[in-house]
């Protein structure tokens, strides 16, 4: 893959960003983390990913409102987001259906399912 695509995983849990990072730098991705929603804008806004995953449960903003804040940054307003909670899913749909989401992954999850739903997302 010449072209790498760039992920932005968002999530409080250092295993969690480490286990992701690892399987999609294998997968030939840029990873950026951020372990929390504050910094998850931030980076997002810097680094301009292809895709974000995000969790919902975090320290200091939750995903809800990182989400709303990252839908208001005009060059990044259209990126896919892909969620990661473990949360029902239904509440999930409902809560982000008026944000433009491109999907749910319940935790947990299978890496290999993971990964062939954000390449499904990224068109590769």
């Amino acid at each position: 893959m010449d072209d790498k695509k760039k992920i932005l995983v968002i999530d409080d849990e250092e295993d969690m960003q480490k286990l992701l990072k690892i399987r999609f730098e294998q997968e030939s991705f840029i990873v950026i983390t951020a372990s929390d929603g504050e910094a998850g804008i931030k980076a997002a806004e810097l680094e301009a990913p292809d895709l974000i995953l995000m969790d919902i449960m975090m320290p200091k903003m939750d995903g809800y409102s990182c989400l709303k804040e990252i839908r208001k940054i005009s060059k990044i307003k259209d990126t896919p987001i892909l969620i990661l909670s473990g949360k029902e899913e239904e509440k999930i749909k409902d809560l982000f259906a008026f944000q433009k989401i491109s999907g749910y992954v319940e935790k947990p999850f299978e890496l290999d399912s993971l990964v062939a739903k954000i390449k499904e997302i990224l068109k590769i």
